[in-house]
């Protein structure tokens, strides 16, 4: 898949030619960059940088100075690459591109994980990605210290209000979630309550592994936390309405998982630049 979009990225990138390199470089001329990292964060996309320089040039010598979920100070050095020019030129921008987008969603990540690491709270990620990036995203918000939710619509079966106003009454949902187990016992389920409620209903539901506590209050969330069972394997996560200056208020409550659409969404890109140095 990043083989793929590595060569995707440097077709849009390079098309006929890089022309600037072409003209300006001579082909003959030799050099040494480095990747520096200009604001804190975290590492994401390592791996997939490097992987585009040599896709680039196989004859670059291309070393990996800080692994993928470091957390990195101003000015860190983060990737050494050694060879031709033109071609460290040329794969500049399409490498930038992946780590600056990954760093940012792991460095953004990191900042929600610190906000709830006093609670049991892990932090999610959701299905708002970008076409195509969805690997490489969900990676980077593991660098970042966070939790994969499903990858797609066939690994979790997420029943939210749209489906249980199709679906009919309890009997029927509970009929639907025996057949999916019964079918596909590796596929979990999870049903959206935004009442509470709904959330005693589905606690006495056979089957089900999450409940998502949909926009609900603080108050509403910590009565739902109450109603569960100690002994229940039911998963409670919040979602809607989470930012960085409400996750930890959420996190408090007592759920166990809360999903920020925004790691992936809306992560600004984590500022990292290259820049020659002297061979000498």
């Amino acid at each position: 898949m990043s083989h793929e979009l590595i060569k995707m990225a440097l077709e849009e990138d390079i098309g006929e030619g890089d022309v600037t390199s072409a003209y300006f470089i001579p082909e003959e001329r030799m050099a040494r960059a480095f990747l520096t990292v200009r604001r804190e964060g975290v590492v994401s996309g390592a791996a997939i940088a490097k992987k585009v320089f040599l896709e680039v040039d196989p004859t670059l010598d291309v070393q990996v100075m800080v692994e993928d979920g470091s957390r990195v100070g101003e000015g860190a050095m983060l990737m050494k690459v050694e060879g031709k020019a033109r071609s460290i030129l040329t794969a500049e921008r399409t490498a930038l591109n992946f780590m600056q987008c990954l760093s940012g969603v792991a460095t953004l990540t990191a900042r929600y994980v610190d906000e709830v690491k006093h609670t049991r709270a892990q932090i999610l990620d959701t299905r708002k990605t970008t076409p195509g990036y969805r690997i490489l995203e969900k990676k980077a918000v593991l660098d970042g210290g966070g939790t994969n939710h499903r990858m797609g619509l066939y690994d979790r079966a997420m029943v939210k209000d749209n489906h249980l106003a199709a679906e009919g009454g309890l009997e029927e949902l509970q009929a639907s979630i025996r057949l999916l187990k019964s079918e596909k016992p590796n596929v979990q389920v999870e049903l959206e309550a935004d009442r509470l409620d709904q959330v005693a209903e589905f606690l006495k539901l056979e089957g089900v592994d999450y409940i998502l506590l949909d926009n609900m209050s603080l108050e509403d969330m910590r009565k739902a936390v109450a109603m569960r069972d100690d002994n229940s394997k039911v998963f409670l996560e919040a979602s809607g309405g989470v930012n960085l200056d409400t996750v930890r208020d959420i996190a408090e409550t007592g759920v166990d998982f809360i999903s920020v659409g925004a790691l992936t969404h809306s992560a600004p890109a984590l500022d990292i630049g290259l820049d020659f140095v002297s061979l000498d």
